[in-house]
């Protein structure tokens, strides 16, 4: 089977590398990207996460300036997700980000924070019940950037007028969620039953489990259905301790990625044609129909700002087995045989 290249609209890193370090340089994102390239990764977004707003500053320019100097960098990625700081600090919304470096949603910090980028933010995820957020969203959609929501306790209603002033996607949709729920009025169900969003989804089988994953997937409907990694350094790297936006994560032999001593996800160890390929063996649907949550959907999303942006990606291509192992992918003029 031969298809697209892969798009991942969330990664905080991979292969040793934190892309939230403020040290980080080119020759590490381009071992990082070549890692991810291995896995059938076309193009990527790497993912700024909730920090104060110097801390931003320093990690996106630093960021900007490590992909600018790289070799891969000029293929892989067209922007960047800046997942806060925008977001809902309650106990079970934050998750594993700062809660004390969230704040009210201000379109005067991002610009501030993205002064003189060489890319842009192309994927903003926010909670869109906090104050200001509404103009915050028709302020981002009116400079090409896709929207989203997530560490959100956003209700119906919120969900609704959310949709209505532009945001299309939930992002990691099931986590960033408390444990006990209102059974029917909650987020996850506003969400799931808003039709204008997309939805991504990190299939681990940790972050949701497979039951539950079916029933979101039939709720979305494939067509509308994102698969993300939310890797972290983690990811194809070994067990034991990584740093993950100036924190320590552990990444256990269960595959999990926790801050150390707590239950709290702080991202995850998986690799996107991973998968693609859980999604398939827990019986979901073919092959061919779940390749296109991780290529023709997340390339559906980003087509509009893009195009808005003045960007494009380049050709590319993954040669699958009959048992979804790669054997080659090819990215621009950059060709890799992985069999």
């Amino acid at each position: 089977m031969r298809t697209a290249g892969l798009i991942d609209l969330q990664v905080n890193g991979y292969a040793g590398v934190d892309f939230n370090d403020p040290a980080l340089d080119g020759p590490a994102i381009d071992h990082a990207l070549e890692a991810m390239l291995r896995t059938g990764v076309a193009a990527c977004l790497p993912t700024v996460i909730t920090a104060h707003e110097h801390e931003l500053r320093a990690r996106l320019r630093m960021l900007d300036q490590a992909v600018a100097s790289s070799r891969l960098g000029q293929l892989m990625v067209p922007g960047y997700h800046l997942e806060g700081p925008f977001l809902n600090p309650a106990d079970g919304f934050a998750g594993c980000h700062p809660a004390e470096a969230m704040v009210a949603p201000d379109p005067a910090l991002i610009g501030r924070i993205t002064a003189g980028l060489s890319r842009p933010i192309l994927l903003l995820t926010l909670a869109p019940e906090r104050k200001g957020a509404e103009a915050l969203i028709r302020w981002a959609r009116a400079r090409g950037m896709v929207v989203a929501m997530g560490h959100t306790l956003a209700d119906l209603a919120a969900t609704t007028c959310a949709a209505e002033a532009g945001v299309t996607l939930s992002t990691h949709l099931g986590n960033a969620l408390p444990q006990p729920l209102p059974k029917f009025l909650n987020p996850l169900m506003a969400q799931l039953s808003e039709d204008r969003l997309y939805a991504s989804f990190i299939a681990d089988g940790i972050h949701v489990p497979p039951h539950a994953l079916k029933v979101m997937l039939r709720a979305k409907g494939l067509h509308r259905s994102i698969l993300v990694t939310d890797a972290t350094a983690a990811a194809a790297a070994s067990h034991g301790l990584h740093r993950f936006a100036g924190m320590d994560i552990e990444h256990s032999p269960d595959g999990s990625v926790r801050v150390p001593g707590s239950v709290v996800l702080a991202g995850s160890a998986l690799r996107l044609d991973q998968a693609i390929r859980n999604v398939v063996s827990w019986g979901f649907a073919d092959a061919e129909a779940v390749v296109q949550l991780a290529s023709r959907n997340p390339a559906a999303l980003l087509e509009p700002v893009l195009k808005a942006n003045g960007l494009g990606l380049p050709s590319s291509s993954v040669t699958w087995s009959s048992g979804l192992e790669l054997l080659q992918v090819e990215v621009g003029a950059v060709r890799m045989n992985l069999k």
